[in-house]
C-alpha cells in the first residue's frame, strides 16, 4: 500500500553499502522508520530530500509493516541552520526529543507543526534559541500527555507571586504551602510561571508571543529542560553536546 504524506527527517542511519534507514516525523503517520534504497548513493534522486532536518513530500510504501520511501521531494531544508554549529546541535536535540516522545504510527499534526515552527525560527534568527528551546520542550510535553497543571498552587489555589514547580508531580506550589520542602521543586518567579502557562495552554498562533528578561528565559529553560528529563527518565547526549558549544 502506497501513502502520500509530508514528513521531517529526524534521524538517518547507514544500511548496507548504499541504503539508509530514516526516522520520519509525519503529520498523519506519527513517527515512522523507513528504508531508502540507494539513499546514500551520490546518484540517488532522493538522497538530499531524505537527509537529516529535511522536510519533504513523501510517497511511502508499507510492505508487511516495513516502510520504504519510493519518492521524496524536498519542501524545506533549513539552510539557515547548517551554517551555525550551535543551532544545528540544538535542532538535533529537538529531533532526539521528538523521536523518543513522539507517538509512533498515529496522527500527530500538531507535533510536526511545532517542530517545523521551531526550526524555522531557529534557522532565520527571528527568535533566540533561549526562547525557542523551552517552547519546544514544554509544548511537546503537553502534546504527548505530560502536560503539567500550571493553573494555580495545587494546595491552596493561589495564582500570584513566586512559586515552586514540582518537576516530578508537574504542579505548582506556593511558598506558603511548600512547608519548606524544596526537594525536586524549582523556585520560579511569577513571570516564569506566567510564561509556562502561556506555552502550555495558549492558541498555537500565539505560542511565541511572550516576553521575559534574559534571566527569566534562562530560568524558564532550566525548568522545562529538567521537567522533560524527569518525566521521560532520559538524558539526551545531543543536549549535552549543544551545551558544550555555548
Amino acid at each position: 500500500m502506497r501513502l502520500n504524506t509530508d514528513g521531517l527527517i529526524i534521524k538517518e542511519q547507514a544500511v548496507g553499502e548504499s541504503d539508509k534507514l530514516v526516522t520520519v516525523l509525519t503529520a498523519d503517520l506519527g513517527v515512522i522508520r523507513a528504508f531508502v534504497k540507494r539513499g546514500r548513493s551520490i546518484k540517488s534522486r532522493m538522497g538530499a530530500s531524505t537527509g537529516l532536518l529535511c522536510y519533504s513530500h513523501l510517497t511511502v510504501f508499507n510492505n508487511k509493516g516495513t516502510y520504504y520511501i519510493d519518492e521524496a521531494t524536498a519542501a524545506e531544508v533549513f539552510f539557515g541552520l547548517r551554517s551555525d554549529i550551535a543551532r544545528t546541535a540544538l535542532a538535533q536535540y529537538f529531533c532526539d526529543v521528538c523521536m523518543h516522545i513522539g507517538v509512533e504510527e498515529s496522527s500527530t499534526p500538531e507535533v510536526l507543526r511545532l517542530m517545523l515552527n521551531c526550526l524555522y525560527f531557529l534557522a532565520d534568527g527571528k527568535r533566540t534559541p533561549e526562547q525557542i528551546k523551552p517552547v519546544l520542550e514544554l509544548r511537546l510535553m503537553a502534546y504527548s500527555g505530560f502536560s503539567p497543571d500550571l493553573t494555580a498552587c495545587c494546595e491552596c489555589g493561589a495564582t500570584d507571586g513566586d512559586m515552586l514547580f514540582d518537576v516530578r508531580g508537574g504542579v505548582l506550589i506556593c511558598g506558603g504551602c511548600c512547608g519548606g520542602n524544596t526537594v525536586g521543586r524549582m523556585r520560579i518567579s511569577a513571570g516564569v510561571a506566567a510564561a509556562m502557562r502561556h506555552i502550555a495552554y495558549c492558541d498555537f498562533s500565539k505560542l511565541f508571543s511572550f516576553t521575559l528578561s534574559d534571566e527569566g528565559l534562562k530560568r524558564l529553560g532550566e525548568v522545562t529542560e529538567q521537567y522533560l528529563a524527569v518525566q521521560t527518565d532520559r538524558r539526551f547526549k545531543t543536549l549535552d553536546f549543544y551545551k558544550s558549544l555555548l
